[in-house]
């Protein structure tokens, strides 16, 4: 009797210690996986200059800031209204903007050459952590005449790429789609490019009480711009219609560059809600 039930002690250590040697292996092999993935994110932050969020950006007037925050302009540049748009591309309501308001304000006025529409960069990084290297991206494509087409792109497959823990990939899949240089919207994607003018666009709508987006700001041309209290289409039209209404024809001599002329009208003259005062 004693020599079986030694026998079985030994047969159920046998495995037993199998099963440990086994298990002890693959904790290694699993500390030896989890060492060489915080090497390589390690190695990939130290090598990757891609510029993701906000820098620090110094000027010295508001003029200043005007001149580096140049928006992006659609229709004619000469014209007496401009709407402003302050946006986000991760922003879901911006996203609704696009999609319900943006399509009849370029049918209707912007088209036609009626009205200027000026898009500014204001990222909300600190709850779209995609949304500065969005915005960059945008201005990338512009570099290859290409900033309206992305930036429709952007925001139509706006739910596939916020969700990615790094979008890059779909930002160069928009590029290829538009027909762009990968290579050269790559290595854009892949530096600081354009991350001075993002954020100066980001402290201009600050400086233009802009706190969330969209934000719609209408220069009627007189020297002022008026801060919509909502971005509706009706709001919008009541206000572009008075100013069409009043404004003078554009001169020969205005400046063909306009990216700026709304903003730092609005800098000047102040951003004044809808129904308020100069």
């Amino acid at each position: 009797m004693a020599n079986r039930a030694e026998r079985r002690r030994q047969g159920r250590g046998g495995p037993a210690e199998g099963s440990s040697g086994r298990l002890i292996w693959i904790l290694g092999a699993t500390a030896l996986l989890g060492v060489a993935i915080v090497v390589w994110n390690l190695y990939s932050s130290a090598v990757d200059e891609t510029v993701r969020g906000p820098i620090p950006l110094a000027y010295n007037s508001p003029q200043e800031l005007v001149e580096l925050a140049q928006g992006i302009t659609a229709g004619n540049p000469n014209a007496s209204v401009r709407i402003m748009e302050f946006g986000d591309y991760q922003c879901p309501t911006c996203l609704q903007f696009f999609q319900a308001t943006k399509p009849f304000l370029d049918m209707t006025y912007v088209q036609g050459g009626a009205v200027a529409f000026t898009f500014h960069d204001f990222p909300l990084y600190e709850g779209h952590p995609h949304a500065f290297l969005a915005a960059r991206a945008a201005r990338c494509a512009g570099d290859q005449d290409a900033y309206w087409g992305f930036h429709d792109h952007l925001f139509q497959n706006q739910a596939r790429w916020s969700a990615r823990p790094d979008p890059s990939g779909d930002f160069i899949g928009f590029a290829e789609e538009l027909g762009l240089n990968s290579a050269t919207f790559e290595s854009c994607l892949a530096s600081d490019a354009h991350a001075e003018v993002v954020m100066a666009n980001r402290l201009l709508g600050e400086q233009l009480g802009v706190q969330g987006t969209p934000t719609i700001l209408v220069d009627t041309g007189e020297g002022r711009a008026v801060r919509l209290e909502d971005f509706g289409l009706e709001s919008i039209r009541r206000v572009v219609d008075a100013a069409l209404l009043s404004a003078q024809p554009p001169e020969d001599s205005a400046s063909a560059e306009g990216d700026s002329v709304g903003a730092s009208s609005a800098v000047s003259g102040g951003a004044t809600p809808s129904g308020g005062t100069p």
